[in-house]
């Protein structure tokens, strides 16, 4: 069985859009090339999606 592979924010798959895989807290993530800035300069809008999303810092 394959796993799904989605955005972590707008949850669109790898069928919808190209996917950029990341790797965080021993856990395989997906997210697409639209909301990597928001990984990068707002991660707080990842509450709830990311692990510890809520301790990051802005980029």
């Amino acid at each position: 069985m394959s796993e799904k592979k989605s955005c972590l924010f707008c949850e669109k798959t790898d069928m919808e859009i190209p996917l950029v895989r990341l790797e965080f807290q021993g856990k395989q993530l997906w997210i697409c090339p639209q909301h990597i800035p928001v990984l990068i300069h707002d991660p707080t809008k990842l509450v709830g999606m990311l692990p510890g999303a809520e301790n990051m810092e802005a980029g």
